[in-house]
């Protein structure tokens, strides 16, 4: 049985830092204060990034290379959005796990988990909620909400997030369109907003959306699409205009 829970302690005692490059070759990082230090971004690729916080070291999303991480902390917690490979790689999850990683999973990936991964795993359905360490998470619904693109992403199935650390508040939106769900979201310090076609939406609905909720920053992301769907981070930008801060990531720097 996996565990589904709204309340978790973290299993570590205490959580340790390794020494890692702060701004690897292929990982430049952006700082954003906390009452108690720094939360750094690092993106790694496409939908998979890195944060260094106060509260312990966080990977969203890690597929690929397991060496592409090989700059970073060990990860505290992982977190995984949906089953689709972008996103979930069982592969590198076992590769990237330690004894006191908390791996964080909706309940579609929870069920295409090998066992040992499984036994590892605690599931967060729509609108649950826990408590790992010091950081508050909450599964936020991500879905399409146009007809012809509900098939990717249906509703009820896939996961954002919003993580609380030192009370600053980051959203992660997953592979989602700009719902009523995301557009409800207040008091987000942090967000990172998909845009690709057909899979999601357009860079101009995800300004539309982020300005819904209006977060003080954005990370355009997860932007390469399909048949001409790739979206303009900067046409994103443009679109989101001076109420939030746009924040580039290098998401694609392996392909130049």
């Amino acid at each position: 049985m996996i565990p589904r829970r709204t309340f978790l302690a973290t299993t570590a005692a205490a959580i340790t830092f390794l020494p890692y490059a702060a701004r690897a070759a292929a990982h430049a990082g952006d700082s954003f204060a906390t009452d108690t230090g720094e939360i750094k971004v690092f993106p790694v690729d496409h939908a998979s990034f890195v944060m260094t916080t106060p509260a312990g070291t966080i990977y969203n999303d890690p597929v690929g290379d397991p060496a592409m991480y090989a700059d970073f902390p060990a990860a505290d917690l992982i977190l995984v959005t949906h089953e689709h490979g972008d996103h979930y790689n069982p592969e590198t999850l076992a590769a990237l796990i330690g004894d006191a990683t908390i791996l964080l999973v909706n309940p579609a990936v929870a069920d295409k988990l090998p066992e040992d991964l499984k036994s590892r795993a605690t599931v967060l359905a729509n609108g649950e909620q826990a408590l790992v360490g010091k950081i508050d998470v909450r599964a936020i619904p991500a879905y399409n909400t146009t007809e012809d693109r509900k098939q990717f992403h249906p509703e009820g199935r896939d996961n954002g997030y919003v993580l609380t650390i030192d009370g600053f508040r980051v959203y992660i939106s997953g592979d989602t369109e700009g719902t009523r769900e995301m557009k409800a979201l207040s008091d987000i310090d942090l967000a990172f907003v998909c845009m690709n076609l057909p899979f999601t939406m357009d860079a101009e609905a995800a300004a539309e959306a982020v300005a819904a909720f209006k977060p003080t920053y954005v990370y355009p992301y997860h932007y390469r699409g399909r048949d001409g769907g790739t979206q303009d981070p900067e046409a994103f930008a443009a679109a989101v205009g001076d109420a939030t801060m746009v924040k580039m990531g290098d998401w694609y720097h392996k392909e130049g």
